[in-house]
C-alpha cells in the first residue's frame, strides 16, 4: 500500500496542482503547448503508475518532469529522497543557470522529522538556514549557499502523512 492512498482525492488534487504551479513558476513559459487528458476514456489499472512528460517542440532542451518517480538526471546528491518516502513527482531544468530541481514526496513521518532530515543534509553540503520556520500554518524552511544557490522545503502534515515539496536553484555543476 502506498502512502498516497491515505490522502483524500481533493487533497491529492490540490497537492498536484500546487506542484504544477511550483514547476510552472520555475520554468520558462512555453507557448503553443497544449495539454491533453484521457482521464475519462480509460479504465483504471491496478498498481503504481508513472507518467513522464515528453518534450514539446518549444520546450527547452535539458528540461524534464515525471510523476511517480525520480526524473532522469535528477540531482539526488543535492536533493536525496528521504528514506521511506514515496515520490509523487520530480522535475529538472538544467537549460539555464542556475539549474532548477523540484521534488514532491510523502512519508508517514512527522513534519519535524522531514525538516530535520533535509536540514542536516543541506547544511552538510554548505547551505545555511535562513531564519524562519513557517509560512502561515505551513512548515517552510529556506537555505542559501554562495549567495546565489537556494533551496526551500515546505511540509504539510495530515492524518499522519507528511507531504513535502523541495525546490532548488543551484549551480548546474551542483545539480548532477
Amino acid at each position: 500500500m502506498t502512502v498516497t492512498k491515505n490522502l483524500k482525492p481533493t487533497g491529492l488534487a490540490a497537492l498536484a496542482a500546487g506542484a504544477m504551479l511550483a514547476l510552472a513558476a520555475c520554468s520558462p513559459a512555453a507557448p503553443d503547448v497544449a495539454a491533453s487528458s484521457s482521464a475519462g476514456t480509460s479504465s483504471p489499472t491496478p498498481g503504481p503508475s508513472s507518467v513522464t512528460a515528453s518534450a514539446s517542440p518549444t520546450a527547452s532542451p535539458g528540461t524534464s518532469a515525471t510523476v511517480g518517480k525520480i526524473v532522469a538526471g535528477f540531482p539526488e546528491s543535492l536533493i536525496p529522497v528521504m528514506p521511506g518516502a514515496t515520490v509523487i513527482s520530480s522535475s529538472l531544468d538544467k537549460a539555464k543557470q542556475p539549474a532548477t530541481a523540484a521534488l514532491v514526496a510523502s512519508i508517514t513521518a512527522p513534519t519535524a522529522a522531514v525538516v530535520d532530515f533535509y536540514t542536516k543534509h543541506l547544511e552538510g553540503q554548505g547551505f545555511k538556514a535562513v531564519p524562519g520556520d513557517a509560512v502561515g500554518a505551513v512548515a517552510s524552511k529556506d537555505f542559501v549557499r554562495n549567495d546565489n544557490e537556494t533551496v526551500n522545503i515546505a511540509v504539510v502534515e495530515a492524518a499522519g502523512v507528511s507531504t513535502f515539496t523541495i525546490g532548488a536553484n543551484a549551480a548546474v555543476e551542483s545539480a548532477k
